[in-house]
């Protein structure tokens, strides 16, 4: 599995719907609300093998709300 983390833009007035939309798809590890440009950072575990785009795209940013997402792959825990 690697961890790969998301950060979610929303429409105003939209951080707390998409944060509850989020969480109620049971994919998160750790979900934030975070300060600057992006409203949330999500981490989320997927599996070896499996298209982190699709993932993201099917399971993320599919969510009513949001606005854009950057997402940060990751390689090794130190």
């Amino acid at each position: 599995m690697r961890a790969v983390f998301v950060q979610v833009q929303c429409y105003p007035g939209k951080t707390y719907a998409v944060a509850d939309a989020i969480f109620e798809r049971e994919i998160v590890s750790e979900m934030y609300s975070t300060s600057g440009e992006y409203d949330l950072m999500i981490k989320l575990y997927i599996e070896d093998g499996v298209d982190v785009g699709k993932f993201i795209d099917e399971n993320v940013a599919n969510v009513a709300g949001i606005f854009r997402t950057l997402t940060t792959l990751t390689f090794k825990a130190f």
